[in-house]
């Protein structure tokens, strides 16, 4: 037992070992997640007013939130959302929107591997932007605790639920999301996040290669490809600087 007394401090087992998955995990990441969620439930309302003036009903924008639980890939839906539907293009391009939930689901594989099967699935079903980089913060500064994403992915897909089922009530008052400030909800949540993950200067060149690219990709290739080229460019960018 570490002396309390002794300035050493404990030494962070690897990620493979030494990951529990307990209740005290899972309310750690619902709790963490509050401001976040707050974030999410503006521009869920906007999910929701614009899921209405394209026609769909309450209970397929609630079956839609909760089924497919993406915010960015249902925004892109709903801009393709023409009659007669284009259900292909619907399904490719928020695929290539999605790819990056691969990246993500990579980034935690070696906190997850000590975990079960159900375990891990039951947490992946709730992985979103948020409460990955959450929990990837999380596990940055020593936690070793898996159900922490899914008390975080519980909150978030909670305040996604609400907020788009409200925004679809009260699309008939918010006409449009603009002038209200709520189209920005969704840039500010990500900066946050942002700045949230930051660890120094060794952060740089990976983030500006990724925003570089992504840019980049979004003026040369028509789609959602800057999205997973940004990301992928910034990965293998930080994966050989810090290789050993």
């Amino acid at each position: 037992m570490l002396n309390r007394k002794s300035n050493v401090q404990p030494v962070v087992e690897p990620a493979e070992s030494g990951m529990s998955f307990t209740l005290a995990g899972a309310l750690a990441g619902a709790k963490l997640s509050i401001p976040v969620a707050v974030g999410v439930f503006t521009y869920g309302l906007v999910f929701g007013v614009l899921a209405g003036q394209s026609g769909l009903s309450l209970l397929e924008v609630i079956m839609m939130s909760g089924l497919v639980f993406a915010g960015a890939s249902q925004l892109t839906a709903l801009g393709l959302w023409t009659a007669p539907l284009p259900i292909f293009i619907i399904i490719f391009t928020t695929l290539i929107v999605n790819l990056r939930h691969i990246l993500m689901g990579a980034a935690l594989r070696p906190y997850f591997s000590g975990l079960t099967r159900l375990q891990r699935y039951v947490s992946f079903f709730f992985l979103s932007d948020e409460s990955w980089a959450l929990t990837i913060a999380q596990y940055a500064r020593g936690s070793r605790n898996g159900a922490f994403m899914l008390g975080s992915g519980v909150t978030v897909l909670s305040a996604w639920l609400g907020s788009t089922a409200l925004g679809r009530g009260l699309g008939s008052i918010i006409n449009d999301p603009a002038q209200w400030g709520l189209d920005f909800a969704f840039t500010a949540v990500f900066i946050s996040l942002l700045v949230g993950m930051w660890k120094g200067k060794p952060d740089l060149i990976p983030w500006l290669v990724a925003a570089g690219v992504a840019v980049a990709t979004y003026y040369l290739i028509p789609g959602k490809w800057y999205i997973l080229s940004g990301g992928v460019a910034g990965s293998l960018v930080g994966a050989w600087l810090h290789a050993d």
